[in-house]
């Protein structure tokens, strides 16, 4: 993928991401100012104490966390940030403006709760995935990874979060509104997490038999993968030992454990979670 077209999927993705933020926050969460915390969150608290439109307060409480990003995360990720920002807000405007959503109001807070959550969580991910943020927490999130990269966005995001949850919750003296906001909170960040790492799931097989490289032919002939020798060495019986790592997705799962059980049955298997692969035979990342 050349260079300019990679910019262009970036900032369509920037685009996606910041309108179903917008649907998420106008038609699910702010009817029952569910604040799922960040500045949009607190947005939500806001207008409902001062009628402050909810767009006008996420562009105002961003700017100096903007300024501070510039600094921190650099031009690129600034302008990006700017514009995803921007465009959240005004995204925002068009729905209050042009259509009509009470309509679709729910009745039931915990609805709301769940798919304002989801959808305000696939959007944010989008954004994330884009190489921005739309300010806020997810924002200081980011200028936070810097200083802590052992720790996913999404997680420093939720713990800024929290903050506000319950914050907002002592100001409503409404405890079931706080209880509904960590909800929705729960599962942005879980969706966001899954959109950002990726969902190209695989199976990581690790293997140990003393017909290893017969399991190792038939894996490479019969399903046309690749599987790695690893030397080790039993900690009891303290003998060499060769074992068999392979790759595979999840619907090669049951041919391959068919295929050991064909060749050993006394084949030692274990059978992990592999959240994300790139390389020979799986995606790539540009």
């Amino acid at each position: 993928m050349n260079k300019s077209l990679s910019i262009f999927m970036e900032y369509v993705l920037l685009t996606i991401g910041a309108f179903l933020m917008a649907v998420g926050l106008v038609i699910f969460l702010e009817p029952y100012t569910i604040a799922p915390g960040g500045v949009t969150g607190l947005a939500i608290v806001i207008k409902k104490i001062t009628d402050i439109p909810i767009d006008v307060t996420n562009l105002v409480i961003n700017i100096p966390l903007f300024v501070g990003g510039l600094f921190l995360l650099g031009k690129k990720f600034g302008f990006k940030t700017a514009y995803a920002t921007v465009i959240l807000s005004g995204f925002i405007r068009l729905i209050y403006t042009f259509f009509q959503v009470k309509a679709l109001y729910l009745n039931d807070l915990l609805l709301a709760a769940i798919y304002g959550g989801v959808i305000m969580g696939v959007g944010i991910g989008l954004v994330f995935k884009a190489g921005g943020t739309t300010g806020g927490t997810d924002l200081a999130g980011a200028i936070l990874h810097k200083f802590f990269p052992h720790i996913s966005i999404p997680k420093l995001m939720m713990f800024l979060d929290l903050l506000i949850v319950f914050a907002s919750g002592i100001v409503e003296r409404n405890l079931e509104t706080a209880l509904y906001s960590i909800i929705a909170l729960y599962i942005l960040v879980k969706i966001a997490d899954s959109i950002i790492e990726g969902l190209n799931y695989a199976k990581e097989f690790i293997i140990i038999s003393d017909k290893y490289q017969e399991i190792g032919e038939a894996i490479i002939n019969r399903m046309k993968r690749g599987a790695t020798v690893l030397k080790s060495q039993g900690l009891y019986t303290g003998s060499d030992k060769n074992v068999l790592l392979c790759i595979v997705s999840r619907a090669e799962v049951a041919a391959l454990k068919k295929l050991v059980q064909e060749i050993d049955e006394r084949a030692f298997v274990t059978v992990n979670s592999v959240h994300e692969v790139m390389g020979e035979g799986f995606t790539r990342e540009e």
